[in-house]
């Protein structure tokens, strides 16, 4: 008998900006319109199964905002939720900024250097995707 394999890859053409900060997602998400001037709007929890034999999924809070310039799509995510991580590994990271589409790396160093800037972000840094165990758990 034939054996037919897939095998499948990750989309992984997104830069990965890891954010501690103590604060509820919602009063980040204000504080991070008003210092880089986005609109993040809440949209749909971002969910994920962490066993093929889960029922329910489990869901971290979201926040989108699109630049027309650039075509550029920011997505704000939450690391933590009352069941878990969405990166296990990287459990001491409260949110995520994931960007999609090509950024320039001054415009993303502009990004980063204005998130360390905010008295409440305690550190914002630029991590490789490709690194990550639960790289996965990015998708969208």
């Amino acid at each position: 008998m034939n054996k037919t394999y897939l095998k499948l890859s990750l989309d992984l053409d997104f830069v990965l900006i890891a954010i501690t900060a103590s604060l509820k997602d919602y009063v980040l998400c204000h504080k991070i319109n008003n210092a880089l001037n986005f609109e993040l709007c809440k949209i749909d929890d971002h969910e994920i199964f962490l066993n093929a034999d889960d029922e329910e999924p489990l869901s971290f809070s979201k926040y989108y905002f699109f630049v027309e310039e650039g075509e550029l799509e920011y997505y704000l995510l939450s690391n933590r939720n009352s069941e878990g991580f969405l990166i296990p590994e990287m459990n001491k990271v409260d949110f995520f900024m994931v960007i999609h589409q090509y950024i320039d790396k001054e415009d993303l160093n502009l990004v980063i250097g204005r998130l360390n800037k905010m008295p409440d972000i305690q550190v914002a840094a630029q991590i490789d995707v490709r690194k990550l165990k639960s790289k996965e758990n990015l998708v969208m």
